[in-house]
């Protein structure tokens, strides 16, 4: 429901700490409106799931690898356990992330879904490059590798991996499940990478195929990582979401009946579910609960901004605002 603040009242969201340094003796609105996307709470059960699954399966990868010396388990093992701790990241961020505002944190703490994107996508990152390197002296010095045993443990972590990934597929837009998602499907393809390798070298002895397939998933994981690093750098340092034409935005609002013009508009997300706008409208009237109300709602369903705060100024008003274009150095 929209809410309309007294003129003599602060202007503009508590949670966004922008000085609307503005004179408050013209006519003016206050609009917050307070749309949000959550993640569904089921997704409560599906990390915990995920990591109890996991962290067992670890243990049992990790020891084999080590009695077997096979690189391919121990990278898969080690990637493993990097999921375990990026989902428990994950998991702790959904929780903060539904916490109600304070006075301090205003907003809450839903840019912590952010952070543990950001931290998935570097994690991933981080283990590839540990496996690209393993890989790269296993080629210089190539070590045997059981084969039988390699394909029997990463079978299971198939049927462990694609488990959990399949807890994680409806993210529901949520940047930080998709984190995981991600997370689990690379664990997945590891997995079935390291049976095939596993199955070529019990029938043919190439022990060289277990790093070059190592090289091979890491380029897979790379590629499917880089759009959550760009994604999640992107709402870190709150650029306008790819999914919302801020030129469509500012032509629509200047659209609007009784708007003369408009100036300092921001558009940034406030979670990895919910995006936030402010703008100042520059109205020769004052602006009524109707028209306010069809541009809150007409922003949610149109353009996915749940979140919008209005400042209605007079044209008179509006050349003295200091954070008018002509103003702003």
């Amino acid at each position: 429901m929209a809410d309309l603040h007294d003129p003599s009242s602060a202007h503009g969201h508590a949670g966004r700490d922008r000085a609307h340094a503005c004179d408050h003796d013209h006519d003016h609105h206050g609009h917050h409106g307070h749309g949000h996307v959550h993640a569904p709470a089921s997704f409560g059960a599906a990390f915990a799931w995920g990591i109890g699954l996991n962290l067992v399966y670890v243990m049992a990868e990790a020891a084999w690898g080590v009695t077997s010396h096979a690189l391919a388990l121990l990278a898969d093992a080690g990637h493993n356990l990097s999921d375990v701790l990026a989902l428990a990241a994950a998991w702790l961020a959904h929780v903060l992330s539904q916490r109600a505002p304070s006075a301090a944190f205003t907003y809450g703490l839903r840019r912590s879904s952010i952070l543990a994107a950001l931290g998935n996508a570097v994690a991933l990152l981080l283990v590839t490059g540990g496996i690209v390197w393993e890989s790269i002296l296993r080629l210089i010095e190539p070590t045997a590798v059981p084969g039988g045993t390699v394909m029997a443990v990463a079978a299971g972590g198939i049927v462990v991996n694609g488990a959990t990934t399949l807890l994680f597929a409806r993210s529901g837009g949520d940047l930080n499940i998709r984190g995981a998602f991600l997370h689990m499907l690379a664990d997945t393809m590891m997995s079935a990478g390291v049976v095939v390798a596993g199955a070529i070298i019990f029938y043919t002895g190439w022990v060289r195929l277990d790093p070059i397939m190592g090289l091979l998933l890491s380029c897979a994981i790379v590629a499917g990582t880089w759009s959550l690093l760009r994604d999640s750098l992107d709402m870190a340092l709150d650029r306008v979401p790819r999914t919302i034409d801020q030129a469509g935005v500012e032509a629509y609002l200047r659209a609007l009946p009784g708007v003369q013009d408009l100036h300092d508009l921001h558009i940034w997300p406030i979670s990895t579910t919910e995006t936030a706008l402010t703008v100042h409208l520059v109205c020769p009237i004052a602006a009524d609960d109707t028209l306010l109300g069809d541009a809150t709602e007409a922003l949610r369903s149109r353009f996915g901004i749940g979140h919008p705060t209005f400042q209605v100024e007079t044209p008179a008003y509006a050349g003295r605002c200091v954070l008018a274009d002509a103003n702003v150095p």
